[in-house]
């Protein structure tokens, strides 16, 4: 098998149960077991959807910055309750953050950045309208 360099921006990855790593066009089949990773660089807060909230209700997901400054915002786990407020994680270049199934999420550029994201293809990624 010949091994040839693969475009992280233009492919999705799938991290199989039995070991075996699948890349090809970003996959959306939300029926398969195992993990997908993506990679893509963004330049404005329309490349991360920023003005619009999502969740997988199904699994945790990892967020990473390779490259650039993002902000990762959590919608508090009890919405309403009074001093809870959202939470923003910074993430810099070679960070990472692991955003637990069922809580909301969105992400702001501070500079043009390089996202990576880790998560099962299984369940609902909702997204929901702007803010």
């Amino acid at each position: 098998m010949t091994v040839t360099p693969i475009e992280l921006s233009a492919s999705g990855f799938h991290l199989s149960p039995g070991g075996r790593i699948h890349a090809g066009a970003r996959p959306a089949d939300a029926g398969r077991d195992g993990w997908h990773l993506k990679a893509f660089h963004a330049r404005t807060g329309a490349d991360v959807h920023a003005d619009h909230w999502r969740v997988n209700t199904e699994a945790d997901e990892i967020v990473s910055c390779i490259i650039g400054k993002i902000r990762l915002y959590l919608r508090p786990q009890r919405p309403g309750r009074q001093g809870e407020g959202e939470e923003e994680i910074r993430l810099t270049a070679g960070t990472a953050a692991i955003v637990p199934r069922g809580r909301w999420q969105r992400i702001q550029l501070d500079i043009p950045s390089t996202v990576m994201t880790i998560t099962a293809p299984c369940g609902g990624s909702v997204e929901q309208a702007a803010l």
